[in-house]
């Protein structure tokens, strides 16, 4: 593996100029940067400030209009979508969360991207079964309301599909942050501990490994070490406090802390302990990651540092043209916390560093912003990541360079946006 890939090769600094250098040459303004906004044009009157606006006259809608409370109507284009070219069912698809049209690090459930092998299981909470079986003490059965009686935790996550980015092994290809970035969201977990269950059915001596097992119609499932199963795995009913959406798993999912989204088993029915991997399809014909040589990398579970800038982007270019602008993206490490982010707007030959701002958890998404004075110049913008273990987010060459271009899964390669004069954007790749 390179030095890249090891996180070896370099700290973001090395050959390039200092941050005070970096931001003299973009043009910081530093001071009266809310001049530079526009916020002066107060000094001419404004109807929306002189007259009475019709929202100010009339009554609006009771407390009762919405019981369960929804996005402004003005919000409405803030949505999940799909490619509908990708897959030739949308039972056995996925859709894409709308990562640059949100800020701070919780993802709001409503557009938390959607993958489903066979559709949403509609389970009604009192037909909600979980069986333990294997090789345990005692086999055991929980109701959804046994789950509800037994010691809480709360935790916030990311949950990143494997194959996020992997249109993107071969070159730029979709042109949005949500299409090539946007398999990814990131909630407060309420739940259950995986070894707090686990301790109750009694694992026995040579139980080293779990299958978790879905009660959609695809029967979902993947094999996971006992070791991590015991670390932070739990189960979790509640999701940014409210119950799981039915398309995230309700009643109950598995959550596997920073590994790929896909072995956290939506409708979770069965847990079984045993002393081997099951090696079903779901770990077989896929996400496993093919090399340049035939040979295919398996149990390639943990999601490494990867970030991304949201905005400007294709779907979110500069309107407010030249002036103080705000750059801004999501960093996580399936490892732990993100240590510190880098921004060039330069195509990678010159990096500063950007500021984290709002909560560092292990294995959640982190916010950071990039502010500069935008000159109208053409922006090769870029962001990399790099995690409290030390590993840098890689270039795509650097990756091409070490699995070749035939695996669909783990593209954590730098992403490039081509910020244009007129503010508009588009995918590129400069690698």
């Amino acid at each position: 593996m390179s030095e890249e890939l090891t996180g070896g090769a370099h700290s973001g600094r090395s050959g390039g100029p200092s941050r005070r250098g970096f931001l003299r040459g973009a043009g910081l303004a530093g001071a009266g940067l809310i001049a530079g906004t526009g916020a002066a044009r107060a000094a001419s009157p404004d109807p929306l400030i002189t007259e009475v606006q019709p929202w100010a006259q009339f009554l609006g809608d009771g407390v009762d209009a919405a019981p369960y409370g929804k996005p402004s109507r003005h919000e409405a284009h803030v949505i999940r979508r799909n490619v509908e070219w990708l897959t030739a069912d949308t039972s056995s698809s996925v859709n894409f969360t709308p990562i640059h049209e949100l800020d701070g690090i919780i993802t709001p459930n409503g557009v938390c991207f959607e993958r489903h092998h066979a559709g949403v299981a509609d389970i009604a909470p009192q037909d909600y079964r979980l069986l333990i079986n294997g090789l345990v003490d005692r086999e055991l059965v929980f109701t959804l309301q046994d789950l509800l009686r037994l010691p809480r935790e709360n935790h916030v996550y990311f949950l990143e599909c494997a194959a996020n980015s992997g249109m993107e092994w071969r070159g730029a290809q979709l042109n949005g942050a949500q299409f090539t970035h946007g398999m990814i969201h990131n909630c407060m977990y309420t739940g259950v501990s995986l070894r707090t269950l686990l301790n109750e059915a009694g694992v026995k001596a040579q139980g080293s490994w779990l299958l978790a097992e879905g009660a959609d119609a695809s029967a979902m499932s993947r094999s996971i070490p006992m070791e991590k199963a015991l670390d932070d795995c739990m189960i979790a009913f509640r999701m940014n406090g409210e119950a799981l959406r039915p398309e995230q798993g309700y009643p109950v999912r598995l959550i596997v802390p920073g590994w790929e989204g896909n072995m956290w088993v939506k409708w979770l029915r069965r847990l079984e302990v045993g002393d081997a991997p099951w090696h079903h399809r779901e770990e077989t014909s896929k996400y496993t990651d093919l090399l340049a040589d035939g040979r295919a990398r398996r149990f390639t579970w943990e999601m490494h540092a990867k970030s991304v800038i949201t905005n400007p982007s294709p779907q979110a270019p500069i309107l407010h043209g030249h002036g103080p602008t705000v750059i801004t993206g999501l960093a996580w490490s399936g490892v732990g916390k993100v240590a510190r982010v880098d921004v060039s707007i330069d195509g990678g030959r010159n990096w500063a560093q950007a500021r984290i701002s709002g909560p560092s958890f292990d294995k959640s998404l982190h916010r950071f912003y990039f502010e500069f004075d935008w000159d109208g110049r053409e922006l090769l913008l870029q962001s990399r990541a790099i995690d409290d273990a030390g590993y840098v987010q890689p270039t795509k060459d650097a990756l091409r360079e070490f699995r070749g271009v035939s695996s669909v899964y783990h593209n954590n390669g730098i992403q490039t946006w081509h910020v244009h004069s007129n503010g508009e954007a588009e995918n590129v790749e400069v690698s």
